[in-house]
């Protein structure tokens, strides 16, 4: 920071584990100032100041607003990080489950974005970090997951072209496999799954086999925190990131999707 220079406040949903905490302490570190928000508790600490919120919970975020607008506080970046991943069978999940994912990894977005941009600087930025699935074609049962993070990329280029208008930066983050309780719990998922399927029961099995060696090494949540600064700190942000793709999805991407399905139900046969 240099000298006379006042320290820069962001907001970033998701700060207790993952790519929100790797992201509030690598910017701590860089003499930012960080609002933290989780539906977990984090204590705060010099220069980082937690709420635990529910971002899908109306009240409870006009909650943060509130202390925003009392304290006079004015945001240089609004970090949307937060999100759940599900293993789901789309016509076997319960409808609860469903609504869940597509409220926390889209709908929860939303709602920050729209409730703190009016405390967004002017030359104030929004950074949306979705996933590498967000353009590719899904694989079975990460179908649910795939539809929220696709959503919210498409949302997160629209709200782009809108605050383009006013000359705001909307920047677009999408990581491949990291070391979150996340990609984690994906694994629990896919189990849980092939127990749980009447439809799916020997796919479901083999998927579980095969998903451990197609996540390969997942990458540690600091590079991805280091992406997001550079983001937020760079005078020329790209619009999109990508870090850590999956070559093997990139490649069955590009086949045609009748080719896409028959290679796909061939492997889980």
């Amino acid at each position: 920071m240099k000298l006379g220079e006042s320290m820069k406040t962001v907001l970033v949903t998701g700060v207790a584990s993952g790519i929100g905490k790797a992201t509030k302490e690598y910017l701590l570190t860089n003499n930012y100032k960080v609002i933290g928000l989780d539906i977990f508790s984090v204590d705060n600490e010099t220069n980082f100041t937690s709420f635990k919120v529910d971002i899908t919970n109306k009240d409870e975020v006009n909650q943060v607003l509130e202390y925003l607008l009392s304290n006079n506080i004015k945001l240089d970046a609004i970090i949307n990080i937060a999100g759940i991943h599900k293993m789901a069978s789309l016509v076997e999940e319960d409808f609860e489950t469903m609504k869940k994912v597509i409220d926390v990894n889209l709908l929860g977005a939303m709602l920050i974005n729209n409730k703190f941009h009016s405390e967004l600087k002017e030359n104030g930025r929004i950074v949306i970090v979705t996933s590498e699935v967000a353009n590719l074609d899904p694989m079975p049962f990460n179908g649910l997951y795939n539809v929220s993070k696709t959503a919210l990329d498409s949302y997160a280029q629209a709200l782009r072209q809108e605050l383009n208008l006013i000359n705001q930066k909307v920047i677009t983050i999408r990581p491949g496999a990291i070391e979150t309780p996340l990609s984690k719990n994906s694994l629990v998922d896919t189990k849980d799954l092939s127990i749980k399927t009447k439809l799916y029961k020997k796919q479901s099995h083999k998927f579980l086999g095969i998903t451990k060696k197609f996540m390969g090494t997942p990458l540690k949540p600091i590079k991805v925190a280091k992406l997001i600064y550079k983001s937020i700190a760079s005078k020329n942000p790209k619009i999109i990131y990508k870090i850590h793709r999956n070559p093997g999805l990139v490649l069955l991407g590009l086949l045609p999707k009748r080719l896409q399905c028959f290679i796909i139900k061939l492997i889980l046969k």
